[in-house]
């Protein structure tokens, strides 16, 4: 059962990025690229723990890595999350018209309280 959840984690943006560290991860390498000590260090994790994680996230296509003397260094490749992006654009019309309707109720309460 293992190897499963492992290979649909490594080959789905959604699954990787459901993993909390993973998130906190690419919420580091939006400020810019880091070594994989650097990563562990800020995020209170092993060095092997954070080398698993990037691994998943490269596998998917939301970190690049380059080698930088003697270590490696891992950014942010944003053009991964499209998908992600794309799923939750669905969502858009639905928050545009909940919050045109907080409008107008406020709108309408407002009013009632200047008639009173």
């Amino acid at each position: 059962m293992e190897p499963m959840a492992r290979a649909a984690t490594t080959s789905d943006v959604f699954n990787a990025i459901a993993e909390p560290q993973r998130r906190e991860i690419l919420a580091l390498l939006r400020a810019g690229e880091r070594s994989v000590t650097e990563l562990a260090q800020e995020l209170g994790m092993t060095q092997p723990g954070a080398s698993k994680h990037l691994r998943v996230l490269r596998e998917v296509g939301l970190v690049r890595d380059r080698k930088a003397g003697k270590q490696r260094l891992y950014g942010l490749d944003a053009s991964g999350l499209r998908p992600v992006h794309e799923w939750t654009g669905g969502f858009e019309r639905f928050w545009n018209e909940s919050f045109d309707r907080l409008d107008a109720y406020v709108q309408d309460l407002n009013q009632t309280r200047k008639a009173e």
